[in-house]
């Protein structure tokens, strides 16, 4: 097992890593490896692709099933002339 040295830990920091070694039943020093693991973990989740993100983004947001969007619906659209340049 590797072995890990921080210097310049702020104090309160370290009260607060106490207390909250405290309410998970467990040392310090298990506290901190507890929250290394996890940090290390979702850092090395896999993600999507740039439409993934945003998708996921506004995921819940939109229309309902059937719903279309007003400016749309029923319109007919037609195709843009250049003949005018």
């Amino acid at each position: 097992m590797a072995q890990l040295l921080v210097r310049n830990l702020d104090d309160d920091v370290k009260a607060k890593l106490r207390v909250l070694a405290a309410q998970h039943g467990r040392s310090m020093e298990e506290e901190v490896r507890a929250i290394l693991r996890q940090a290390v973990a979702l850092s090395a989740r896999p993600r999507g692709g740039l439409g993934t993100e945003i998708a996921a983004l506004f995921k819940g947001i939109g229309l309902r099933d059937g719903e279309q969007i007003p400016e749309i619906g029923g319109e007919v659209i037609e195709p843009w002339t250049f003949d005018e340049c």
